[in-house]
C-alpha cells in the first residue's frame, strides 16, 4: 500500500471511492469539494492506493488553530487491513509538523462500527455540539 498526496487524475476514483463508501450526501458536491480543497492545502488530501488502485483516502485541513478530517473512506472490500489507521497517521504527522495541537472529526450519530474505529485509534467523543451555516448553495437538495 502507497499513501500519497491526490493527485488531479485521481479526481473520477476518488468520488467512485467516496459513492462506494457511502459517504455522499445531496447536500454536498464532491467535485466541488475536490476543487475547492484544491485550492486550499492540497498537500492534507491523502489517498491509499493497492496495485494502481485507490483503496482509501482522507481529506485533511487545518486552520491554524485545529485540524480536521473529512471524507476518511476505505473501500469495502479492503477495510479490515490497517488502511484508515494508516491515513489518520499520515495526516495526523502531517497535522503536528504545522503545530497543528488537535484533530476533529464529525461521525453521524448512527454510525456505529465507525464510531467503534475511531474509539480505538484514540479519538473520544466530546461534549460539544456541532453546528453548521451553509455559505454557498451548491445544488438543490
Amino acid at each position: 500500500m502507497e499513501i500519497r498526496v491526490f493527485r488531479q487524475d485521481d479526481f473520477e476514483e476518488v468520488i467512485t471511492l467516496w459513492e462506494r463508501c457511502d459517504l455522499l450526501r445531496p447536500w454536498n458536491d464532491p467535485e466541488m469539494d475536490i476543487e475547492r480543497k484544491m485550492n486550499h492545502d492540497p498537500e492534507l488530501f491523502l489517498v491509499a492506493e493497492v496495485g494502481g488502485e485507490i483503496v482509501g483516502s482522507v481529506m485533511g485541513g487545518y486552520d491554524g488553530h485545529r485540524g480536521a478530517a473529512y471524507y476518511l473512506g476505505v473501500h469495502p472490500e479492503f477495510r479490515g487491513r490497517g488502511i484508515a489507521n494508516a491515513l489518520l497517521n499520515r495526516l495526523e504527522k502531517k497535522l503536528i509538523a504545522r503545530g497543528c495541537p488537535k484533530i476533529n472529526l464529525m461521525v453521524r450519530e448512527e454510525n456505529d462500527s465507525v464510531l467503534a474505529m475511531y474509539e480505538h485509534l484514540g479519538y473520544e467523543v466530546q461534549d460539544s455540539i456541532s453546528m453548521g451555516k451553509r455559505l454557498i448553495e451548491d445544488q438543490e437538495y
